[in-house]
């Protein structure tokens, strides 16, 4: 079934609010699309559809890694969810309701921080001026270093190899 999507981001209250959205919109809620559901309302950041897959939300999935992914496409394209990439990383995709973050992205850690798109204003009319480009930042976060990542970079011997071991790359989000 090829779903077009509907206009703007739809922004859902809860997880009924969004079932019902996506009844409104003529679709059926099957078990693994509402679970899909479920897991983007419990998470605490934008997430993979691995990370759904594997359970997140207390549950798991009734399906596969293409289940979720196919489940996620449907909801971005009736505007429930959003999508983006962090660095080269697989998709990670948020509740429509986020739309209003930006993200920024550690390279080093991989850890993500929402943050209110007029924070980024300044940069956004320095672009805009300076180069004449209006720029968004909604598909891709603005990558860099988190302060951590920063301050272990300027230690005198940098990152150390337990420091760098203990370090998850890329798992859950920091806000």
């Amino acid at each position: 079934m090829t779903v077009t999507h509907a206009g703007p981001m739809v922004p859902a209250a809860n997880v009924e609010d969004a079932v019902e959205l996506v009844r409104a919109r003529g679709l059926r809620v099957s078990a693994a699309r509402r679970v899909v559901i479920e897991a983007l309302f419990a998470s605490r950041g934008p997430v993979s559809a691995e990370e759904i897959a594997d359970g997140l939300g207390g549950r798991t999935v009734p399906s596969d890694v293409g289940s979720v992914y196919r489940n996620l496409e449907t909801l971005e394209r009736l505007g429930l969810v959003r999508h983006f990439h962090l660095g080269h990383g697989p998709g990670r995709y948020a509740l429509a309701g986020d739309e209003a973050r930006e993200y920024l992205y550690c390279e080093s850690c991989g850890s993500t921080r929402a943050v209110d798109p007029a924070e980024l204003d300044a940069v956004r009319e320095l672009v805009r001026d300076e180069l004449d480009f209006h720029a968004r930042f909604t598909h891709f976060p603005i990558a860099g270093l988190c302060r951590e990542c920063v301050d272990e970079e300027d230690q005198p011997h940098g990152r150390s190899a337990t420091a760098d071991a203990a370090r998850p790359r890329g798992e859950g989000s920091r806000r």
